[in-house]
């Protein structure tokens, strides 16, 4: 009463090799698709991987135009046409990079503030304080600011523009100052705010008057050395 007929159990065996058959097809479904579909993203990868790769090739080559051009005449050396055909580039590329020469010049001195930053951790500021070690600092800073003196003025130039476009690159070229300043510091760095505020802005300020001409390397160097002592001491 209970058991299944013939009727029954045929129709399980079909039941049976349906679900063979569409268990079969998946499995080759997915070996072949499985494969491209993987191979497809990795490629998909190493294309965004290339990209990014050249877009960074091709910023390295507008920083290096940019500055080489304003090692040779300083601010007004550095136009945008010249930019772009020095670093292989076009026109309208370089402008989606950089809407501006101001913001242009504040991106190479972000660039060497950064190649400062490098420096410095492979081979730390000398001293056994923390005045000691920013006066260190900043009197290293100085020197290779003298080594590019047009290029320098034309950064300083640059900073002193006042279009909106620069707002952010030059809080980030403080920023970049501001986290040198707090390294050399060490630990007391967080009680010392308006401390480190103030050496930003005389570090600016020495800068400035140097690249204007109104005294040279090594007074710009004292200053901003006794500069640390006095505050830090």
């Amino acid at each position: 009463m209970f058991g299944r007929g013939r009727a029954d159990v045929g129709l399980d065996g079909d039941r049976h090799r349906s679900l063979t058959r569409a268990r079969t097809w998946n499995a080759f479904s997915d070996l072949v698709y499985a494969a491209p579909m993987a191979s497809a993203t990795a490629a998909g990868a190493g294309r965004t991987g290339t990209r990014a790769a050249e877009t960074a090739a091709r910023k390295r080559r507008i920083l290096a135009a940019a500055a080489t051009l304003a090692r040779r005449g300083g601010y007004e050396a550095v136009q945008m046409r010249d930019v772009a055909a020095a670093a292989e580039v076009a026109l309208g590329t370089l402008y989606r990079h950089y809407t501006s020469k101001d913001q242009l010049l504040l991106a190479v001195q972000l660039d060497q503030t950064e190649t400062l930053r490098r420096q410095l951790e492979l081979q730390p500021p000398r001293g056994a304080t923390p005045a000691v070690r920013v006066a260190d600092v900043l009197r290293r800073a100085c020197k290779g600011l003298e080594r590019d003196p047009l290029v320098t003025g034309a950064m300083v130039r640059a900073m002193f523009a006042a279009e909106p476009d620069v707002v952010d690159m030059k809080r980030d070229v403080q920023a970049q100052l501001r986290g040198i300043i707090e390294s050399a510091i060490g630990d007391d760095a967080p009680s010392l705010d308006g401390v480190v505020d103030v050496l930003g802005h005389v570090w600016f300020a020495a800068i400035a008057f140097w690249a204007n001409g109104l005294t040279d390397g090594t007074a710009m160097a004292d200053r901003l050395a006794n500069a640390a002592l006095l505050l830090l001491e």
